[in-house]
């Protein structure tokens, strides 16, 4: 098993927003993805919606299901999970450009949970965003910003808490805020959004996917109720936009079923020479004590077997996992080694992370079922 090393600059998530700005016509943009010129985009991203999932459950999501019929996936990026996904949405670039590594890393002298901007693996919340600044931890500019510099008018349609939080300072600069409740404000923001004169780029995100796919399991009733629901907001939206608009929906990662657990926290062999262990369950930044990389490669090697790709913070770069060029800025952030999981493992830790590793759906590696999402079209 081979994994599926994204496809930067030809069909990734960081290639979505600058190929839009080319289709809406802002200069210094390309087109890689193939998109028709627009005035106006509505681009909605749901949290979870696998392409994989999309089409297994194809049933439950008929509008969805017949858009993606005409078009096609792409990959989201490493990690495959939010935190990494939406900086790489918002910037263009992959993490190995705007640093965003994982839903948790070493910035500095802490550990950032970067979805919430706070210090991981600690039961206190301590908020990092005064000592680690989110316009500095990811100082690149991002597409809003570029679209806004070319006259072009930039909504962000997503929820109300998210303004202002570290990673939407971080990855979300440059536009409107346009906080949500629920899905019916959803819809009619963005509506509204679009509805207004001149060329604009309306950013629309949806989360809770992604949370019943981790509560009950990614194609569970639970989560296929909630897919009808995303599948109604989509097509509400289409329903509603100007004719001279492009909806386009696409996702931040997949989601596998996590069924093969071990408990790090439980086994004394994969804490050995261990500094500092950041990422999630399905993919792990291993952070080393000095001169003990190779003797933790073993250990995790003798552990894991066969049911992850081990490779070194160098090995994974070269391979391209993080994208074609790693700053000597981002470099220090990946783990001394990086495993990520094959199949259904789980890597959990059940003294520090004891939410995570009750989740019944994971993500974050380089399986087809977590790097695929959808480009819908419309």
């Amino acid at each position: 098993m081979e994994p599926m090393v994204p496809a930067y600059g030809a069909g990734s998530l960081a290639d979505v927003a600058p190929s839009l700005l080319a289709a809406l016509g802002v200069p210094g943009t390309v087109d890689v993805l193939g998109f028709a010129p627009t005035r106006k985009v509505c681009l909605l991203l749901v949290d979870g919606l696998g392409w994989q999932l999309l089409n297994d459950h194809a049933a439950d999501a008929p509008f969805l299901a017949s858009l993606a019929a005409a078009n096609r996936a792409i990959t989201c990026g490493f990690p495959a999970t939010t935190a990494t996904s939406l900086a790489s949405l918002g910037t263009g670039t992959p993490a190995g450009e705007h640093g965003v590594v994982g839903y948790s890393f070493a910035a500095g002298d802490e550990l950032l949970n970067a979805l919430r901007w706070h210090r991981h693996g600690v039961a206190e919340h301590v908020d990092l965003r005064p000592i680690l600044i989110p316009e500095e931890v990811q100082p690149n500019p991002t597409v809003w910003q570029r679209a806004e510099a070319a006259g072009v008018a930039v909504r962000l349609v997503v929820p109300r808490v998210h303004e202002r939080s570290g990673l939407s300072r971080a990855v979300l600069r440059g536009g409107h805020f346009r906080g949500t409740h629920a899905l019916g404000d959803l819809v009619s923001r963005a509506v509204d959004a679009m509805r207004e004169p001149g060329r604009v780029f309306c950013y629309a995100y949806h989360a809770d996917l992604d949370a019943i796919g981790h509560v009950y399991g990614p194609g569970s009733d639970a989560w296929r109720w909630q897919l009808r629901f995303v599948d109604h907001l989509a097509a509400s939206l289409a329903g509603d936009l100007p004719p001279d608009s492009t909806l386009v929906v696409t996702a931040d990662h997949g989601m596998v079923a996590a069924t093969d657990k071990i408990d790090i926290d439980a086994e004394e062999r994969l804490r050995e020479g261990v500094r500092l262990l950041g990422g999630e369950a399905r993919v792990r930044h291993v952070y080393t004590l000095d001169g003990a990389v190779e003797d933790v490669r073993a250990n995790w090697t003798a552990v894991l077997g066969d049911r992850a790709w081990i490779a070194t913070r160098e090995e994974a770069a070269d391979n391209g996992w993080f994208g074609p060029r790693v700053s000597d800025r981002v470099r220090e952030r990946i783990g001394d080694l990086v495993v990520a999981a094959k199949d259904s493992l789980s890597m959990i830790r059940s003294a520090s992370e004891p939410h995570i590793g009750g989740f019944l759906g994971q993500h974050g590696s380089l399986t087809a079922q977590e790097q695929l999402v959808p480009l819908l079209i419309r």
